[in-house]
């Protein structure tokens, strides 16, 4: 990847002769750990990326040995001593109110937030073997007990309490079985529950916080499970009270395969999920509690999954909040729709220039649909939008093809152009959780999408704000 000089912008941050730009001042932070060098044109340059060395990870490349000797990455995510209480305004930073207010510009206590949970989705791809000639392939590399600690996170007052798995529902032909292991691996390691044990910790959150992490694609048949993007009805105990011809709450057929489906030496996602989420609920169900979901790719798809699933079979299950990192679309307009009658909070982290947010299918807006759209976000309208261009009566062919999907919650919407740190980017760089880090820490507006100190801009943009003034631009 090439760290190039580029013409200064309003609200970025402006090179200097030698970079060496400060950690912000937030929970989380980047810093330039290898300093780029000047080439024979007096240019800026940063070590080239380095080929992928397992294909099946070509959808979240993290190459680990490489974050380690800071060569794929000009950023190492850092986190910081410094925390805010959140104290009583917590239900706020979890979307209670659909993070009115919170985006743009992006608040500091929620980037904290934000950048935090991307931590624990961190830790996951951490532990995870991915080595296909490892006798462990596609199990966790560390011992419940000391996961978080030697993922990074020994520090965050959370305990890990239950391991978890994924299987794929994929029938494999027989002949298959002469393949190479790591090629046919059904089940594998796809994440983590953990708890919020640490007094201070709670003190400060407001609540106890019980956090699943999901990682993104790892294994073949993960990835053949991406491949079956057609929707298929989730759930049978809806009701539902459409004047349309609605099938009900629909989701990627892969997604869903990966969620439910289970052996016989190893139980489903869901069952795991469940189980694990109830004993918690006795455990703590008297005191406040809030149940946070996160993942990147296929982890941000499953955490809605699971999202959905805990407050279908939960009545009674405390605020569950999603917070997704490059994930694909999940579902059917129906399915938003239960999702918001639910309850249940997703802020969806996006990069514009990710193709992963683009698929499967397409949306189609009908504004004449009786939805409540209250929380949904208007980013659908970036995508194909068919309702208005062509007759009702295709659409509707369309909508049986069980292609169209619908964005769930609210969106955060970065992109990688806008931070002079990326120049020469591709498409793995522009789907990488650390991509998504490094964005979220450097965003402060859709009017000033980066900058050298969020708090400085946001502090005059609230300053401007109060006094009534008008501004079209932030300036640092």
């Amino acid at each position: 990847m090439k760290l190039s000089m580029i013409p200064v912008r309003p609200c970025t941050f402006n090179q200097p002769s030698t970079p060496t730009p400060k950690p912000t001042h937030y929970s989380c932070a980047y810093t330039l750990t290898q300093p780029p060098k000047l080439n024979n044109n007096k240019k800026l340059v940063h070590h080239k990326t380095q080929p992928l060395k397992h294909w099946e990870r070509l959808l979240d490349p993290i190459d680990l040995n490489a974050t380690n000797k800071s060569n794929t990455f000009p950023y190492h995510f850092i986190p910081t001593k410094k925390s805010v209480k959140l104290g009583k305004k917590w239900k706020e930073y979890q979307g209670i109110r659909n993070w009115d207010g919170l985006l743009d510009p992006l608040d500091d206590n929620l980037r904290s937030e934000i950048l935090r949970y991307g931590q624990f989705v961190e830790a996951a791809y951490k532990s995870f073997d991915f080595d296909p000639s490892s006798p462990s392939y596609a199990t966790c590399l560390f011992p419940k007990s000391s996961l978080l600690e030697k993922s990074g996170l020994a520090q965050t007052g959370y305990r890990l309490t239950k391991n978890l798995r994924a299987t794929s529902g994929i029938q494999l032909p027989r002949w298959i079985e002469k393949a190479p292991s790591w090629a046919v691996t059904k089940s594998s390691w796809i994440g983590y529950v953990a708890v919020c044990q640490d007094k201070e910790e709670i003190a400060r959150l407001g609540r106890r916080d019980v956090v699943i992490a999901f990682r993104g694609t790892a294994t073949c048949l993960e990835w053949l499970e991406n491949l079956r993007a057609t929707l298929t009805q989730v759930g049978h105990n809806h009701n539902h009270n459409n004047n349309n011809n609605d099938d009900g709450p629909m989701v990627q057929s892969g997604f869903l395969s990966l969620y439910t489906s289970g052996t016989k030496c190893s139980s489903s996602l869901q069952t795991m999920v469940r189980e694990e989420i109830s004993r918690l609920l006795q455990s703590y169900g008297d005191e406040p509690l809030s149940l946070t979901i996160t993942g990147h790719s296929l982890g941000a798809a499953l955490a809605t999954l699971a999202a959905y699933d805990i407050k279908t079979a939960f009545k009674r299950a405390p605020l569950v909040t999603v917070i997704s990192f490059g994930g694909p679309r999940v579902g059917n307009r129906s399915f938003r729709r239960v999702l918001e009658k639910q309850g249940t909070k997703v802020l969806r982290i996006v990069n514009s220039d990710d193709l992963i947010t683009k698929v499967p299918g397409f949306v189609i807006d009908n504004s004449n649909e009786n939805d409540n759209d209250d929380q949904h976000d208007m980013s659908c309208n970036r995508d194909l939008q068919l309702a208005g261009l062509i007759p009702s009566w295709i659409q509707k062919r369309v909508e049986d093809t069980q292609w169209v999907y619908a964005e769930v919650g609210r969106e955060l919407r970065l992109s990688s152009r806008d931070s002079p740190y990326l120049n020469g980017f591709n498409f793995a760089t522009c789907h990488e959780l650390k991509t998504y880090l490094h964005l979220v820490d450097g965003f402060v507006s859709s009017t000033c999408p980066f900058r050298a100190s969020a708090r400085m801009l946001i502090d005059n943009y609230r300053r401007q704000k109060s006094q009534g003034l008008k501004t079209q631009t932030l300036k640092p």
